[in-house]
């Protein structure tokens, strides 16, 4: 039985994970995740893409958003390429084009996701009165999903356990809804706070990159809840489509965050869902994202065979 990593090795791992390593021609390669066997989380190709783009712009603009398609499931088995184009840079604002690649079944290089980033100099602006917070439980009032995780554990099919129970560098605290949970038709909305587990440096480029790794949990998942279905109990398939984040303001990612996941549409196999992120009350980001939703259907079993 191994040790399980403390909240600093964890966090030091995804800060290693996030940390591209640029090969020149601004072209960067992505780590492997520590330990990883499967398929690559979709939210670190996005935040990886996210670093190689930034560490192509001036370092006084910001990411304001950010949009992605994926195009291939990526493979934990290999590092991960990224080929950045720089395709604008105006008096205010910057745009990068960033096309991820892995080994295909053949050994070619084949591209699993293209992302295009906008950045900008700091500018006053008008504002006008945002978007509520939802009125939810505080964190300390609440259990972590880490702890309910291993609770319900062994309802959970082999093939998903391991996953479901291995130690992430973000802590959530499910505050309504919770789609792996769901046992039977629920509204389609999920209030979740979500933090790093250690601080992380001051960098916002790091905390933007933190924020765009976790904003790819729960949201896909909220377009399930009103059809009763958990891919944890092995009842659906689904796949991210394209994800894109609007950065609205300053935030630590190493500081509670409210998740505020709504789906308001879902059919042709697909389920479309946004996101409002809320620190301190104030709305410092929105995400939408469409992903793939297909019911599995149960095996028939052979006649006269083993039950």
């Amino acid at each position: 039985m191994t040790d399980k990593p403390t909240d600093e090795q964890l966090i030091a791992d995804l800060l290693t994970l996030l940390d591209p390593a640029p090969l020149g021609d601004d072209r960067f390669e992505g780590p492997r995740k520590k330990g990883g066997v499967g398929r690559v989380f979709g939210g670190q190709v996005i935040a990886q893409a996210l670093i190689a783009a930034e560490r192509t712009v001036d370092s006084d603009r910001a990411a304001h958003s950010l949009h992605a398609y994926f195009l291939r499931g990526g493979s934990e088995d290999h590092t991960i390429q990224f080929q950045v184009d720089r395709q604008l840079d105006g008096g205010s604002f910057s745009n990068r084009r960033v096309v991820a690649s892995q080994p295909g079944p053949d050994g070619a290089m084949q591209p699993i996701l293209n992302l295009a980033a906008s950045f900008q100099k700091h500018q006053p602006g008008l504002e006008h009165e945002q978007a509520e917070m939802p009125e939810v439980p505080p964190p300390d009032e609440l259990e972590t999903d880490e702890v309910l995780r291993q609770q319900v554990a062994e309802k959970m099919p082999e093939r998903a356990r391991r996953f479901f129970t291995e130690p992430r560098p973000i802590e959530i605290k499910a505050a309504t809804g919770r789609h792996w949970l769901t046992e039977g038709p629920q509204p389609p909305v999920q209030n979740s706070w979500f933090r790093a587990r250690a601080p992380l440096p001051a960098d916002p480029v790091i905390h933007r990159a933190v924020l765009a790794y976790l904003s790819d949990m729960q949201l896909l998942g909220t377009s399930i809840m009103p059809h009763g279905l958990s891919w944890m109990r092995g009842e659906v398939k689904s796949a991210s489509l394209d994800h894109a984040i609007w950065f609205h303001a300053p935030f630590r990612a190493d500081e509670w965050m409210l998740y505020h996941c709504e789906s308001p549409w879902s059919g042709g196999s697909r389920g479309f869902n946004t996101g409002q992120i809320f620190q301190n009350g104030r709305l410092i980001a929105s995400v939408a994202q469409e992903g793939m939703i297909r019911r599995v259907e149960p095996r028939a079993r052979p006649a006269g065979g083993a039950s």
